[in-house]
């Protein structure tokens, strides 16, 4: 039997919900069939390996802001009385071209502590570190740093786990990101789920920290016109949509809305099939 950072027992995580926004709904990690299927539903594959009548629910809606998070999928969540909660909000607010990181943090907290105040293992997740982006994303690097602190510290404060995203090195590394280099590759989602595990104390069978294969560095014109294809279509649909007043992520309902044993499947491969067709940039 396994014990956790905060002494309990892994045994009991028999039903695990997971809230958020694209990175926990799962793009760019796609089945054959469409459908989104990420770290989250990786964790749960794992844990329900070694569960009899272990559940999933998975309520991560893709372009979500914290507050939509907290008043859409928290609730939802509360009701189901999880064993274990994952928590990741506020990326979206963050990439917006103004965010008050302090009031970011104190809605954080406030959404963090009802959760916790349920009694369910509460996972949370500090943000990436962006350093080897391209410089529109790096400007971004501050900003996520800061709200990793103020993360932490709620975190301390309400007794949850944090899973450190920014000490991946692996995932600093761009290759590690998809097109629209803000959504991770199935490589880079199975790292994630290695890293949770670990964190949460489950054994893995492998290391998240093995180096990306080495390449060479791909000539300076592919680069260039990498960086030209990139802002044709991943920046500037944001930016057309933005202007439009579209949000992101209209039209898309949880993958997995209800608990429920993992054979019981998605349900909403209709729109992780629309999502895949229409490419929806910039949104997390």
């Amino acid at each position: 039997m396994h014990v956790n950072e905060r002494g309990g027992t892994v045994s009991g995580r028999r039903n695990f919900v997971a809230v958020g926004d694209s990175f926990t709904e799962g793009l760019d990690d796609w089945r054959p069939d469409g459908t989104t299927r990420g770290w989250a539903d990786r964790v749960a594959e794992r844990l329900g390996a070694g569960r009899p009548n272990f559940r999933y629910a998975n309520l991560a809606v893709r372009g979500k802001l914290l507050d939509q998070i907290v008043d859409d999928q928290l609730p939802v969540a509360t009701a189901l009385r999880p064993d274990l909660v994952a928590f990741c909000a506020g990326g979206n607010d963050i990439i917006r071209i103004a965010c008050d990181t302090d009031s970011l943090a104190r809605r954080f907290d406030d959404a963090l502590a009802s959760i916790t105040a349920t009694g369910a293992e509460v996972v949370i997740f500090t943000g990436f570190d962006l350093g080897r982006m391209h410089p529109l994303i790096r400007r971004l690097r501050g900003r996520v740093a800061c709200f990793n602190e103020l993360m932490r510290a709620s975190a301390e404060r309400h007794g949850s786990t944090v899973v450190d995203l920014w000490g991946m090195a692996p995932l600093a590394d761009p290759r590690s990101w998809g097109p629209d280099r803000l959504h991770l590759t199935p490589e880079g989602h199975r790292r994630v789920a290695l890293r949770v595990l670990e964190t949460l104390g489950e054994p893995v069978d492998d290391d998240w920290r093995a180096p990306l294969p080495d390449t060479e560095p791909a000539p300076w014109r592919d680069r260039q016109w990498e960086d030209i294809r990139w802002m044709r279509d991943a920046v500037m649909p944001y930016v057309r949509g933005r202007c439009n007043g579209r949000r992101a992520g209209d039209g898309f309902l949880p993958k997995r809305p209800e608990l429920l044993p993992l054979d019981g499947g998605p349900a909403s491969g209709v729109t992780a099939r629309r999502a895949r067709q229409e490419h929806p940039a910039a949104t997390l």
